[in-house]
């Protein structure tokens, strides 16, 4: 039997259309669901038939604090905004060392809503910013 050790990531690394949008320290909504249909078959009262229909991808929030590449993020939006095009993206999960752990290829990836940060000179919290995108799938795999 083989000893599987725990990896432990520290951030995510984006690419975007070929944009090297930088490393978020927070990745949610990875995911996705296989939407099933019921059917009851009559006279038959033991079950109802489950079947699948659709998948549906729930959208990705990435997180970080305001840096430099906060422009590019900014940047690929509006370019996005100019001819709305899905692309392809790459999210890397990278351990501490930038060791890539697996990484996961969008497909039609649009961005959806961009958060920048909340100024108020009350709140001793980091400054940060959210992107969350739409996709239609992924693969995952090693890079």
């Amino acid at each position: 039997m083989t000893e599987q050790l725990l990896t432990v990531t520290t951030c995510w690394s984006v690419q975007v259309g070929g944009d090297d949008l930088g490393a978020f320290i927070s990745c949610d909504g990875l995911g996705m669901e296989l939407v099933m249909e019921q059917r009851e078959e009559g006279g038959n009262n033991g079950f109802v038939w489950q079947l699948p229909t659709r998948v549906k991808y729930s959208n990705i929030k990435l997180s970080r604090p305001i840096c430099q590449d906060t422009d590019k993020v900014v940047n690929w939006i509006n370019n996005i905004i100019q001819k709305t095009e899905p692309v392809g993206a790459t999210i890397r999960a990278l351990t501490a060392e930038s060791k890539v752990v697996t990484t996961w290829t969008l497909q039609g990836v649009i961005p959806v809503r961009w958060t920048g940060p909340s100024l108020s000179a009350d709140s001793p919290k980091a400054a940060t910013e959210t992107i969350e995108l739409a996709h239609h799938g992924f693969t995952v795999g090693r890079a």
